[in-house]
């Protein structure tokens, strides 16, 4: 099969990322480029200033679909992220350009996301099935138990097919655009969600996340921004949440200031303004002055836990939640 416009794809690679159009990809973008991409590479050949560039709109995980929209003689493909609301954007998912090559056609046995946060389906011992969720922060998928690394770079809440039972602590899994089930440790992989996690334990696994470096678009262990950060830690519990933190804002409940717990999520603009910035509420409040965050900063270009300063508050326009 190959790729053709109107159909759904995947990503084939651990992270692709996605571009504003295929003129604005620089130079020392070429090790995202790849099929298999080094995001690894790429973010670390960036200097601070490159790394928030604004060519970049978003990355995909491994497995994630895509509708494919146009397909350029060049090697580039116009998609839609359908696992990444952006209503302002397109009803339909966030647009944006690929490489082809980082893509495959939808197989029959590729993971889906899940509509809402209902409980996953069940066998008939009452074990779940369907696909199952990354829980490593960054792993890789291996030829055979403890073999080579075949697919570098994996990363928290990607989803994965079994491709069988565990063997040794392993556990093979369907990946796109292989043609053998590849095996990653098994401790690396959660079970479906059977019910929905509390804003408590997303908090857990964005914490995780600390000190990775800010990047524009990111949504990865390598590099991420603010929006990117909510996004991936709530879809490591199977819920999907727009990409974008204005969007995020309209997918979520507003709370009375001095009600949010911890897990809850802070929103940000200036007067006149849309929101630009979101982050986790880290600590419950105890009045205005001890607010704390944890967030992809742009100014620190990392992921950090802190008071929340000055500027911050003042910009504060809410509280919500999922």
């Amino acid at each position: 099969m190959k790729l053709q416009p109107g159909r759904e794809a995947v990503v084939r690679v651990a992270v692709a990322t996605l571009w504003s159009r295929p003129e604005a990809v620089r130079p020392v973008d070429r090790p995202a480029l790849d099929a298999p991409a080094d995001v690894a590479a790429w973010i670390s050949g960036m200097d601070a200033d490159q790394q928030v560039g604004e060519c970049v709109l978003s990355q995909l995980l491994l497995g994630e679909r895509v509708l494919v929209t146009a397909l350029r003689p060049d090697g580039w493909a116009h998609v839609v992220a359908v696992e990444q609301p952006a209503a302002r954007l397109d009803p339909r998912g966030y647009p944006g350009w690929l490489p082809a090559a980082q893509l495959t056609p939808r197989p029959a046995h590729a993971a889906t996301a899940p509509a809402d946060t209902a409980p996953a389906p069940t066998d008939n011992q009452g074990s779940p099935v369907g696909p199952w969720v990354v829980d490593a922060t960054v792993t890789a998928l291996h030829a055979a138990p403890a073999g080579e690394p075949v697919v570098a770079g994996v990363i928290l809440g990607t989803r994965l097919t079994p491709a069988g039972p565990p063997v040794d602590g392993w556990r093979p899994v369907h990946a796109p655009g292989q043609d053998r089930p590849l095996w990653l440790p098994d401790a690396h992989l959660v079970p479906p969600p059977t019910a929905p996690p509390s804003p408590a334990d997303v908090l857990t696994v964005a914490a995780r996340l600390r000190d990775v470096a800010y990047v524009w678009g990111g949504v990865s262990a390598y590099g991420i921004d603010c929006s990117g950060l909510v996004h991936l830690a709530w879809r490591r519990f199977g819920v999907v949440l727009p990409r974008d933190a204005a969007d995020q804002a309209g997918a979520t409940t507003p709370l009375p200031l001095g009600t949010e717990r911890v897990g809850d999520l802070y929103f940000f603009a200036r007067p006149g303004r849309q929101i630009h910035h979101i982050g986790f509420v880290s600590a419950a409040p105890d009045g205005d002055a001890d607010r704390r965050i944890l967030h992809a900063c742009y100014r620190h270009r990392r992921v950090l836990e802190e008071a929340m300063p000055a500027d911050r508050t003042a910009t504060l326009v809410g509280a919500h939640r999922v």
